[in-house]
């Protein structure tokens, strides 16, 4: 039975961080919702989640969703595969969670 883990944002020194899975070849880049193991949901238009485009794309897209500049958001793990954990620097949990309408 695999593991289950609750979406979380998490406190981060100077911002907060959280973990996403994105899905590349998409029609359009969005937000997808969360998954069954509670990681945020993003699909991108890039070919491949491992490459620098979709990386941009995935930093541009969450700065843009949360209004913050895009040297605000970086991702700090991850950087090569589907899973990446993300720093955002300035904002709070509870104003990560307002701007992406979480749990709505």
């Amino acid at each position: 039975m695999p593991d289950e883990r609750k979406f979380e944002i998490t406190d981060a020194r100077g911002g907060a961080a959280l973990t996403v899975r994105v899905t590349t070849r998409a029609v359009k880049t969005e937000l997808a919702g969360i998954q069954d193991d509670g990681v945020l949901k993003i699909r991108l238009t890039a070919p491949s989640a491992g490459d620098p485009g979709a990386n941009h794309e995935l930093v541009s897209f969450i700065a843009a969703q949360l209004s913050v500049p895009r040297e605000q958001v970086a991702i700090v793990a991850g950087e090569s595969g589907r899973e990446k954990i993300v720093s955002i620097e300035g904002l709070t949990t509870s104003q990560v969670e307002e701007r992406l309408y979480v749990g709505q």
